[in-house]
């Protein structure tokens, strides 16, 4: 791999021993995914904060510095950590304060985390602590190099922002943290981000859950390919395509998609792929939607819902608004539990708004910085959850044991109220 000579510099020790593993680290990741150089990066989405069992024992080796150094520069050596080179946001992490007693995520998990914000937010880091740090203030530039984990914040990054960004890992990420390097390949190289398939809707793709579903259609079509979609597509809100995405990247792993006249690479079909012709489209119809439907409730048996679980990824405030409203003077079950994710940034102006207090007045929580998958802690007798998310459907089940619904958010909220699982494919 060819290196400037700055980065000769940073490999060779000239900027500390941390920044010498975090270049040996790119090196060795360049090396193996076949890239020819580093390129420069000055936005990087990771994960830090987070406990775990593997960073507690690393903490309680050698403190944080140790920590990151095993588990964000995969070196084992004594390292002194400097400031984040470039701008740094945290992701999602564990539960927060907020969450205590609501579930049986460990107390001492959130005194860790704690512990570990106070760290890194010393050396630079942003600890926005949410999936969506695009709602939040990290909105990167059309053809902007980004370094970003999690699968729907990638997506949504590449394909709806036009920023350039792989999926990246712990590691990759802490590295680029410290020297604002990213190897070059994948989503970064223009003529990696045409179109490879083409998905065409023959039905009416309207409204939050047709969206996901669709989203899940196209990703187990395509895997990890790169997916046009056209159709019989209502205008999407913002979340529409959130979701949409997080949806391609659960069933396949999709990191960009073009909607042409929507998203900013694609103003036609013709664009989406580089000029060449559009393959034969891939038909997404009622028998598919039928499918996808089933494959979402697979995993429900009994309609007894005792908790609900509706932000994933984390709501928008248009999302929080549109939830108040159904439970606007309203009581849930005494046998259900509601939660609503969304970040803390946002979770200030749903307070502001009185949304917050329509929801507890409801008998619901408003909670931040993670979710049940994320954290894999649920309301303590959690046997059968509803939602909204097409993610959280697929994973949480699996994750934690349990059935699960989906539906839309007014068949959720209805569930909450009720106890009872009534949503239906109209």
């Amino acid at each position: 791999m060819r290196l400037s000579e700055q980065e000769k510099r940073m490999r060779d020790g000239a900027e500390g021993d941390a920044v010498a593993a975090a270049m040996d680290l790119l090196i060795r990741y360049g090396d193996a995914l076949g890239a020819e150089r580093l390129v420069e990066t000055r936005n990087v989405a990771g994960t830090m904060t987070q406990p775990s069992p593997a960073k507690a024992a690393l903490v309680a080796e050698g403190g944080w510095e140790r920590a990151f150094a095993v588990i964000n520069l995969d070196s084992d050596r004594a390292l002194d950590i400097p400031p984040m080179r470039v701008p740094t946001c945290q992701l999602q992490h564990g539960f927060g304060a907020d969450a205590q007693g609501l579930t049986p995520y460990p107390v001492e998990n959130i005194r860790m985390q704690e512990d570990a914000e106070s760290y890194f937010t010393d050396r630079g880091v942003t600890v926005l602590a949410t999936c969506t740090p695009y709602q939040v203030g990290n909105v990167p530039a059309r053809d902007e190099h980004c370094a970003w984990m999690e699968s729907s914040a990638v997506v949504y990054a590449n394909s709806v922002l036009g920023a350039r960004t792989n999926c990246e890992g712990a590691a990759s990420t802490g590295a680029a943290s410290l020297t604002g390097k990213i190897p070059y390949w994948g989503n970064h190289v223009p003529e990696n981000r045409y179109a490879t398939h083409h998905v065409s809707a023959d039905i009416d793709v309207d409204g939050f859950r047709e969206w996901g579903m669709f989203g899940y259609f196209v990703g187990e079509a395509v895997q990890e390919a790169r997916p046009a979609v056209t159709g019989r597509l209502h205008a999407p809100r913002d979340s529409d395509l959130k979701h949409f995405g997080a949806a391609t990247a659960t069933s396949g792993g999709v990191e960009i998609y073009h909607l042409p006249g929507v998203t900013p690479e694609a103003p036609t079909l013709e664009a989406a792929f580089g000029g060449r012709p559009s393959p034969e489209p891939i038909r997404y119809g009622a028998r598919e939607r039928a499918a996808v439907y089933e494959t979402l409730n697979a995993q429900g048996t009994s309609t007894d819902v005792d908790f609900v679980l509706l932000g994933c990824p984390h709501a928008s405030l248009e999302q929080v608004a549109e939830i108040a409203g159904l439970l606007e003077g309203r009581r849930l079950s005494d046998s259900t539990q509601l939660w609503v994710m969304l970040p803390r940034a946002l979770a200030t102006e749903s307070l502001r708004a009185g949304w917050t207090r329509t929801i507890m007045r409801a008998g619901g929580h408003v909670l931040t910085d993670s979710c049940p998958a994320m954290s894999r802690a649920a309301p303590p007798g959690t046997r059968v959850m509803a939602t909204d998310s097409a993610k959280q459907a697929h994973y949480l089940p699996a994750i934690l044991g349990i059935e699960a619904w989906f539906g839309t958010t007014a068949e959720c909220v209805e569930a909450a109220l009720t106890g009872r699982w009534r949503g239906e494919l109209a």
